[in-house]
């Protein structure tokens, strides 16, 4: 039975490369996520009948209660709320890795037959670290995402020097459990100071930084079930947790790139300009000098884009929270009648996860042909006649080409500016994530368009109908 476990496990394994393969592509993330799950069904299923871990009863009873939970999480969540959902799955990974690195040492501990081996009290203690980090520091970020928790920095005197004191004392706690196995209270302080630390870790992060905050503790749940692989002596464990670890910790630093801004920068306090007014509404900033801006309402809109051969849609947040994905495939739907050509323009970090905007547009049935990487179309901005953003923001501001005293100077940007007519919808002139105000307003070519977006095209479709 060992030899026939092991060669599912391989099995498995492959499923999990060729799932984490596909999802590299819009065109094939659904087919990686089967892939994925069958390897999951694989590896779980031999596991429970080749170990006999527990009673069918409860093997059962907990598969029907997980699953419920799981079908009601993924049919009421809306997909403006996914972020959040993500951030709190991290947390039940780190979690789970937690108990079972605990209740692995407690089995050790009691059973006369059993013996720490230095690789097992290491694997342990870094699991309970890593677990209990990713599982608090989780909530944390779906509390900011939700709006439970400010999502402004948060700086304290002598922050630093106390996160540092905290993981000096859980080393230094974990180092004497592996010298003496039997300290069960320096254990339990160790996941106690572990939980706290992962509170103060995440806690100073801004929400404009909660992409890459999500995507990090991603990371840290696949390190985490690898350290617990470790700690069972599962090799498909070990596999599955160090492909999400390290996917996770490539994701994060294209997350970094994407807003030129380092990983230790973001980890150590962020845009400080980053409210928690502007993290949990788009910003209720001052937008600046007031200077003239254009505007144009829903039949002004209509005749431009009527006029245009060529038009490059940009969403970004203000698109998730409005629902107005649905309303944003109409209008490509009656501009491509039109014979109108009609792309979009995905920023790395639009949205609040990784890949967020590419989901939304997936859920509206918007072919995936017509989704496009900041560096591959960025060049065709200044050959396009109408660049339409709707609901975003810092990503679209110039002033990260030129205004070195910006926070966001150096971030990779949309050109959108380069093109012929810019038309910006918009709630209200208020700032973005940073905090700052978006110079692109003021351009003469930009056009501000004001309304909730999904009510604002929706009107803008039925104008063009008109025409």
């Amino acid at each position: 039975m060992e030899i026939i476990s092991q060669i599912v496990y391989l099995i498995s394994s492959i499923f999990f490369i060729l799932g984490i393969k596909k999802l590299g592509s819009p065109k094939t993330a659904r087919l990686g996520n089967q892939y994925a799950a069958i390897g999951m069904l694989l590896a779980i299923v031999v596991t429970l009948f080749d170990h006999q871990i527990v009673s069918f009863t409860y093997i059962i009873v907990g598969l029907v209660i997980g699953s419920g939970l799981g079908a009601l999480m993924a049919t009421r969540v809306q997909m403006t709320g996914m972020p959040q959902m993500v951030g709190l799955l991290n947390g039940f990974g780190g979690g789970a890795s937690t108990l079972v690195a605990v209740s692995e040492y407690y089995l050790i501990l009691t059973t006369p037959t059993l013996s720490f081996e230095l690789s097992t009290s290491i694997t342990i203690i870094l699991s309970v670290l890593i677990g209990s980090v990713t599982f608090t520091g989780s909530f944390i970020a779906f509390g900011k995402l939700q709006g439970i928790v400010t999502g402004a920095v948060v700086k304290y005197p002598g922050q630093h020097p106390l996160n540092l004191l905290l993981l000096l004392g859980v080393i230094g706690g974990g180092a004497y459990v592996v010298y003496d196995p039997s300290s069960t209270m320096v254990l339990l302080g160790v996941v106690a100071i572990s939980l706290l630390l992962g509170i103060l870790l995440v806690l100073p992060i801004g929400g404009a930084d909660m992409p890459v905050a999500v995507s990090l503790l991603n990371s840290y749940s696949g390190l985490a079930a690898s350290a617990t692989g470790f700690v069972l002596n599962n090799n498909v464990l070990i596999i599955a947790g160090a492909l999400v670890g390290a996917s996770g910790f490539i994701l994060t630093m294209i997350m970094c790139r994407g807003m030129n801004r380092s990983l230790m920068n973001v980890l150590l306090g962020g845009w400080d300009t980053a409210g928690s007014a502007v993290a949990t509404s788009g910003g209720t900033k001052d937008a600046g000098p007031q200077k003239p801006v254009k505007s144009v309402d829903a039949e002004e809109a209509a005749m431009i884009f009527d006029s245009a051969s060529s038009v490059i849609i940009v969403p970004g947040y203000g698109m998730a929270v409005a629902q107005a994905q649905h309303a944003i495939r109409d209008l490509t739907n009656v501009l491509e009648k039109k014979g109108i050509k009609v792309r979009f323009a995905i920023h790395p970090v639009a949205g609040r996860m990784p890949g967020h905007m590419n989901v939304l547009l997936a859920e509206a049935n918007i072919s995936y042909d017509k989704l496009y990487a900041l560096e591959d179309i960025n060049d065709d901005f200044s050959n396009t006649d109408v660049a339409f953003i709707i609901g975003a923001n810092d990503v679209v501001n110039p002033a990260a080409r030129h205004d070195q005293s910006s926070p966001i100077y150096g971030m990779p940007i949309l050109n959108v500016d380069y093109a012929k007519t810019v038309i910006m919808n918009k709630r209200s002139m208020s700032a973005g994530y940073a905090g700052i105000s978006n110079e692109l307003f003021f351009y003469d070519n930009t056009m501000m368009y004001f309304g909730d977006a999904k009510d604002a095209v929706s009107k803008l479709v039925n104008e063009i109908k008109a025409l």
